[in-house]
Formats: C-alpha cells, sequence, structure tokens
C-alpha cells in the first residue's frame, strides 16, 4: 500500500466482488450526498464539505471546469488539506484491503487519491466511483427476480428469522432494521432506502454464492417499515414457492414474548437507562395503535385492556407472564386469519412444510447447485 514514487494508480471495476465482500469504503462524497444512501461498511471523509461543493458547483456552471477546479484548490488548501489527507492515510492504515471512491470517480476521488500518492500511500480507486457500484447493485436485484425463488412463508411469531438465519438466506427485515409487523419498529433508525437496496444486493450475492438450488428470501410483503423490496423482485417473490414454517401456538407465543417484550425493553434500556420502560412501554401501546382500525374498535379495548395490565405487572413486580394473554389473542383473532386468507389469496405452491428442524433437514438435503 505504501510507495514512495508510484508509477501508476490502481482502479478497480470488480463491482460484484465489491457488493458480496462489502471491504472498508472511502467515501469522499460531501455528507449531504452520503446522506441520502451509502453501502455497508462505508466511512465518509469528504474532500470538500457540503458548502465548499456547492461553491465549487456555482463556479462551474458560471465559469466553467478549470475554474471550477482552481476554486476547489484554493477552498481545500493548508492545513484544511493536511488534515484531511491525515484522515485519509489514518483510514488506509486501518484498512488495508479498501477502497475510496466519489460520486461517479471523477476529479474528488482522482485528486484525492493522488495527494494520497504522494503522501507515499497507494490506495485503490473503484472506476466510476458511487454510480457504477449502485449501478451494479441495481442490476444484482432486477437479475435475482429471475432466479428460482424459494421464499420461507409461516404465521407470525413461527421463528422464520432465526430459521432464515440456520439456512444463510436472504434476511430482509434484518437489512430493513425493521421487524415486518406492525410491531417492528426498532429503536435505531432504518437505513435509506438506497443504502437497503445496497446492502440487499450485496446479501443476494453472499447467498448466491454459498446456497444450492434456489435464492431463499423471508417471504414478505412489499414495504418493510418504511423501506420497499425494489419491484421486480417482490413481483417475482409473490409468484415464488414456499417453505412453510408451521409452530405450535405455545411456541409462537414464547417467540413474541422474546422478540417483543423481553428484546424490546433490553434495547429500550439500552438506549435510556432512565427512561428505558416509558419508552418500550410507549412503543408497544403505539403499535397497537397503528392497527386499531384492522382490530375493530371491541377487539382492539380488549387487547388494550390486556396489554396495560401486562405492563403495570410488569412495572410493579417484573413479571411478564401478562404479556402471554394479549400475545395469544392477537395471534389468534389477528394475525392468524389475515397470514390465512392472504396465503390462499396468492395460490402459490407450498413444496414443503413443517416445523423449523424439518425444514432444515429437507433443506440440507439439496443438490448443492443452481443448476439441478
Amino acid at each position: 500500500m505504501f510507495a514512495k514514487q508510484p508509477n501508476h494508480l490502481p482502479l478497480l471495476d470488480n463491482y460484484h466482488d465489491i457488493l458480496r465482500q462489502q471491504p472498508a469504503l472511502l467515501d469522499l462524497r460531501a455528507p449531504i450526498e452520503f446522506s441520502k444512501g451509502a453501502f455497508k461498511h462505508s466511512y465518509n471523509l469528504p474532500l470538500m464539505s457540503d458548502s465548499e461543493r456547492a461553491a465549487v458547483g456555482t463556479c462551474y456552471k458560471q465559469q466553467g471546469q478549470q475554474a471550477a477546479i482552481e476554486l476547489g484548490h484554493q477552498l481545500v488548501t493548508g492545513e484544511v488539506k493536511q488534515a484531511r489527507i491525515a484522515s485519509w492515510q489514518q483510514f488506509a492504515q486501518a484498512n488495508p484491503n479498501g477502497m475510496l471512491y466519489c460520486a461517479r470517480g471523477g476529479l474528488r476521488s482522482q485528486i484525492a487519491q493522488q495527494w494520497l500518492a504522494d503522501s507515499g500511500v497507494i490506495y485503490p480507486r473503484i472506476k466510476g466511483g458511487f454510480k457504477a457500484l449502485r449501478n451494479a447493485a441495481i442490476d444484482v436485484i432486477n437479475h435475482a427476480a429471475t432466479e428460482k425463488l424459494l421464499l420461507l412463508g409461516g404465521p407470525t411469531g413461527s421463528g422464520k428469522t432465526r430459521l432464515l438465519q440456520q439456512l444463510h438466506a436472504v434476511d430482509l427485515e434484518a437489512l430493513a432494521n425493521h421487524r415486518g409487523s406492525s410491531f417492528g419498529r426498532r429503536l435505531s433508525a432504518q437505513p435509506e432506502q438506497i443504502r437497503f437496496e445496497n446492502d440487499l444486493a450485496g446479501a443476494i450475492l453472499q447467498v448466491m454464492a454459498t446456497n444450492p438450488s434456489y435464492l431463499l428470501l423471508e417471504d414478505e410483503s412489499l414495504l418493510i417499515g418504511q423501506r420497499n423490496i425494489p419491484a421486480l423482485l417482490h413481483q417475482a417473490m409473490q409468484r415464488g414457492p414456499l417453505l412453510l414454517l408451521e409452530e405450535p401456538l405455545t411456541e409462537r407465543v414464547e417467540v413474541i414474548l422474546q422478540d417483543y417484550i423481553i428484546d424490546l425493553q433490553l434495547e429500550a434500556q439500552q438506549h435510556n437507562a432512565e427512561q428505558g420502560f416509558a419508552i418500550y412501554s410507549d412503543m408497544l401501546q403505539q403499535a397497537m395503535l397503528r392497527i386499531r382500525k384492522r382490530l375493530g374498535g371491541a377487539l382492539y379495548a380488549q387487547l388494550q385492556t390486556l396489554l396495560q395490565q401486562a405492563l403495570l405487572e410488569q412495572q410493579q413486580s417484573g413479571d411478564i407472564h401478562l404479556h402471554r394473554l394479549w400475545i395469544k389473542r392477537l395471534l389468534t383473532d389477528y394475525y392468524d386469519p389475515m397470514y390465512a386468507y392472504q396465503l390462499k389469496k396468492r395460490n402459490v405452491p407450498i413444496i414443503m412444510r413443517g416445523n423449523a428442524e424439518q425444514l432444515l433437514q429437507w433443506w440440507q438435503q439439496l443438490p448443492h447447485s443452481k443448476h439441478v
């Protein structure tokens, strides 16, 4: 990576490898560009601040490229320039297998790469920059829609996410940072749509490199919280055959209890030690409120009462057993009938159904080739 006088500077265009391997990426775009979407393991160490970029852009429109370049060098000079080069050097030293890019692989990344080289650090640049890598990600997702897809479905609480992890499949909910249902919000924000799609492309490439026969994804609706599955892929998913995960109601209640009561409260406490329980309690009640119209007035009132009683008992004694009452009722009176209706309406083939152990055994017996 280090050299005194480089003869050439490395330029990379192995986009699929970059997406699949997810190396550390030095993103030279301005913060406002980075905030709209980036890639996993990308870090924003911009060549220019937002205001500097805006000034250079205005100069470019009014006076042309050469004047804009000269202004850029005037704005990023002296101690400012040295500080930015130092931050890139530190990044390169910490991430020797990383690479850098700007928006389109143009002047910003070329300048930064050259400045690094002048300082003795040779660091590869992505040809075409963010735009080229982004276009490659979109192509991967669209191509996935033409693959042999298999969807892992099952009623709410059946433990699909746990099984997906064992199957090394594409976990859409994890990528979207949302559990998928009205109760699925997390305390940390969802990624930007662009970031979600970029990470999805990487996950697809990882799975396609290792999984047998099918590209396996969780059966999801178009929207996962506020993130949507790209149209072509979701249309293909709607036609795909299903693996149907079926677990007893008692076990499903325990899965919901773990994910939405125990884990959610712990997450809230870690987020805010003093207000953790209040945050957690409000999240549950707001989730119930969001499906009020679909529940109907009477059922909503009953469930809300059970939820409030469970929260009060939990706050006073730490006992969470009352939560099982509203969870069981919500599953049997709302989520299960809705899932059964949607499954019947789609009318897609179910090629295997059973509990997690049975589905895992079936999957492991598939030939390890996508061309069987």
